[in-house]
């Protein structure tokens, strides 16, 4: 037996795809982290897990509003409530599979439903809701180096240090220390960003469950929010939609924050590869994690 499967990337923060559409797959923790291991398996950032709102029980109240769900799962196993590079691939795999066109399109995921267009030019660009701003004074250090980092919440937990030199950011292998810990009991993606020229700054990022990434659409949309209210620029307070360009290592989107609180990511989205996982071998490298 075997198990469809597709890679796609969205500034290169790079995905697996599972279509599965009656949620008939146990994708255990075991299983993703396999798929995703860069050395014996696929290797990615993450799991989408592609499956029709109404047959997964944690979507099921979303399928009225949005047909498919994005059960996004990060590198290691471990469940993730959004991924903004990801909503992209998966609205780009759901028109490679001809389930929709360009356009506007709906995707539930765990961070409610998402608003998505696909461009005739290739972008796709993702109704990412509104931040939130919890409340508290946030510490963040690497080293030698502390500094202050601003809360924000996008469907999923960002604390956003700005600093003069991204290589103080170190090498992100492991979650950077941040204060105090009950700020963020579930881990939390912690974005080291610099400025770059007028509305264009530049970020690395550690991602909860999969280290330092390419890219990452929720932590790249904190950036530019913590950007426009550093600056001033509250769009509530101006009236005015305010638009921020955000370079990643593997690539740029573009963020823009509207009055109403609505934050807009457009960036590409694309499908390299698409074959069959080995189901003998998938099960004997979950067997393996499991002994280890």
């Amino acid at each position: 037996m075997s198990i469809p499967f597709l890679k796609g990337h969205g500034t290169e923060n790079d995905f697996v795809i599972v279509p599965d559409p009656e949620n008939a797959l146990d994708l255990t923790p075991a299983t993703v982290a396999a798929l995703c291991d860069r050395r014996a398996g696929i290797g990615a950032d993450g799991v989408l897990h592609v499956v029709r709102s109404a047959a997964h029980p944690e979507a099921k109240g979303m399928a009225a509003d949005a047909e498919w769900f994005m059960d996004y799962r990060n590198g290691d196993g471990s469940i993730a409530e959004m991924c903004g590079n990801g909503v992209r691939v998966f609205a780009r795999y759901l028109q490679h599979a001809g389930r929709v066109t360009e356009g506007d399109l709906a995707v539930a995921t765990r961070g409610g439903v998402k608003t998505v267009h696909i461009a005739k030019d290739g972008d796709v660009t993702v109704g990412m809701g509104a931040a939130g701003f919890p409340e508290g004074d946030i510490t963040v250090t690497v080293g030698e180096h502390t500094w202050p980092a601003r809360n924000v919440n996008m469907g999923n937990p960002h604390a956003v240090a700005f600093v003069e030199d991204l290589a103080h950011a170190g090498d992100l292998y492991t979650p950077p220390p941040f204060s105090p810990p009950s700020a963020y009991p579930e881990g939390v993606n912690v974005e080291f960003v610099v400025d770059r020229g007028p509305r264009h700054v530049a970020m690395r990022v550690h991602e909860r469950g999969a280290g330092e990434t390419r890219s990452c659409g929720t932590g790249a949309c904190a950036v530019a929010v913590a950007a426009i209210r550093r600056d001033g620029s509250d769009p509530a307070a101006t009236g005015t939609p305010v638009t921020y360009t955000v370079d990643v290592p593997g690539g740029r989107l573009v963020i823009t924050e509207r009055p109403d609180g609505e934050i807009e990511m457009t960036g590409p989205a694309v499908i390299v590869a698409e074959g069959e996982i080995d189901a003998e071998w998938l099960e004997n490298a979950v067997r393996r994690a499991g002994r280890a």
